[in-house]
This record gives structure tokens, C-alpha cells and sequence, in this order.
């Protein structure tokens, strides 16, 4: 996993919850990298589940919360930081684009990126997205969605049907957005 995503969750953590937790879920956790993460590098997923695990314990929510809100709080920062990626774009043009477009051009800067995919199926009130990655992180997914959602300000309703996959559990989802009237 790209370190952008451990440097921003534990900003996150930082913002919503406070230092010291973040401080304490790092020094709690057994992590190869003791904590020490730079926006370029690469790091094990295993680690993330490992912070957002020990962030539950302190917090007491669900770890499956937590990671949505953080995929809320990611699409913010993704905005603030690539406005480029949302010119032009309504929610579903702009989530359409994300395996072809964004993750093309992390491809470009990161080969070795190993990056979920996401497929977008237009149906006649919406459309559908399916989620597929080796690590278990369709909330993550579900989180940037909601965030999408919120940032463009349409009216979508999202369901979740989790899918069966050789990756385990929350390796594999699909999305149904219902632009609702």
C-alpha cells in the first residue's frame, strides 16, 4: 500500500480523534515500519488493518466504520490535493473514471502499485460499481464513494452487496447507486 494512505490516516486519526491516539495506536502496534511512513513509499496493508484495528480499541467503533470514514475523509484530501481529477466531472462520470483515468496515472508514477479495480455498469436510475483487490478494503472503497457522493452534492443512495472471492472477505463488492428522485 502507497504511504500517502497510512500518512493520511493517521492525519485523520490526528483531526477527528487526537495525537495522542494517534501516537498510541502506533506504539501499541507491531508494525514493521514502526510507524515511520513517507507519502512515497510503500508499505504492508497489514498494517493498516493493524492502525484502524487498535484505533477501534481506543475509540470503541467499528473497524469497518472507522475505514469507511476514513475512505470519506481520503476523497477530500484526493480533491484538495488533484483538483485536476474533478474538474469536469458529476459523481458518476468522475467514479467511472477512476480505474481508467486515476489509477493510470498512479500506474505511471508508482508501477509496482498494486491497485483494486473497479468496473461501472450504467443502469436507468444509476449505475453499478464492482469492486475486486487482493487486500480487504471494500469499505475503504464504500468510504471514497460516500465521499463522492457528498462532494459532487447528488442525490445517490448506495447499497452494498459483499462478494464471494478467492481474496477472503471485503476483497470483492459491488455498489449500487440509486439517484434517488
Amino acid at each position: 500500500m502507497k504511504g500517502i494512505v497510512f500518512t493520511e490516516f493517521l492525519e485523520m486519526v490526528e483531526d477527528k480523534f487526537s495525537e495522542e491516539i494517534a501516537d498510541k495506536i502506533i506504539e501499541s502496534a507491531n508494525l514493521e515500519s514502526k510507524g515511520i511512513y513517507t507519502s512515497m513509499g510503500t508499505y504492508h496493508h497489514g498494517e493498516m488493518l493493524e492502525l484502524v484495528t487498535r484505533l477501534s480499541a481506543e475509540t470503541g467503533a467499528e473497524v469497518s466504520e472507522l475505514v469507511r470514514v476514513f475512505g470519506e475523509h481520503l476523497l477530500g484530501r484526493f480533491h484538495d490535493m488533484y483538483p485536476a481529477f474533478f474538474k469536469g466531472h458529476n459523481c458518476q462520470s468522475f467514479l467511472a473514471s477512476v480505474d481508467q483515468i486515476i489509477h493510470g496515472e498512479v500506474r505511471k508514477l508508482y508501477p509496482d502499485a498494486q491497485l483494486p479495480t473497479f468496473d461501472c455498469i450504467e443502469e436507468a436510475n444509476g449505475f453499478v460499481m464492482h469492486y475486486q483487490s487482493r487486500r480487504p478494503f471494500a469499505d475503504l472503497a464504500e468510504g471514497l464513494i460516500y465521499g463522492a457522493i457528498k462532494h459532487f452534492n447528488e442525490p445517490f443512495q448506495l447499497n452494498r452487496q459483499n462478494l464471494d472471492s478467492e481474496h477472503g472477505p471485503g476483497t470483492a463488492a459491488k455498489f449500487f447507486l440509486t439517484r434517488e428522485p
